[in-house]
């Protein structure tokens, strides 16, 4: 197996790619993220790799998603560094629609301003998070670089990979 031809193919098809301006492509990730609920949250420390399906809240350009716990905390700890794939559920052949989110996870402190806009903005009373029997954590995903794969671009003009680096 030829593994750095392998890693190679996007680079080179990217090369020639027709992107889209920078502020539509991030409305369209936007929307894109508004439209699903629920990630892949993948996250690693050493050999230990966890990915998890995640309800998530996209807010003020970060990803927000509650937490009970779980192994992936044993990632966190060490590597803050996370991936996140959204993609739709049942794509038909040449209507493909996913996006891959690279960033940084941080946790917010529980109760903090942060922590009670996101329950705000996801109509969870306060007072039902107090008389559950463990603390919700809060994870905030600031992304650094979205791949974002939809077919239908193409019809505009577009590849229908595009790319937006934040950092």
């Amino acid at each position: 197996m030829d593994y750095d031809k392998a890693e190679q193919f996007w680079i080179e098809k990217d090369r020639n790619a027709v992107r889209m301006d920078p502020e539509d492509l991030s409305k369209e990730i936007g929307a894109f993220l508004h439209s699903h609920r629920v990630c892949a949250f993948a996250c690693a420390a050493g050999d230990f790799v966890r990915c998890t399906p995640l309800e998530y809240t996209y807010a003020n350009g970060s990803v927000y998603i509650f937490s009970e716990g779980g192994l992936k905390f044993r990632a966190l700890r060490s590597n803050p560094h996370v991936c996140l794939a959204v993609y739709e559920d049942h794509p038909q052949f040449g209507k493909l629609k996913g996006l891959q989110i690279s960033g940084i996870a941080e946790l917010i402190e529980p109760w903090s301003e942060e922590y009670l806009s996101l329950l705000k903005i996801r109509g969870i009373p306060a007072d039902s998070l107090k008389k559950l029997p463990s603390e919700m954590y809060l994870i905030k995903v600031i992304p650094e670089k979205f791949d974002f794969l939809n077919s239908d671009l193409r019809q505009r003009g577009f590849s229908s990979r595009q790319q937006l680096v934040l950092k």
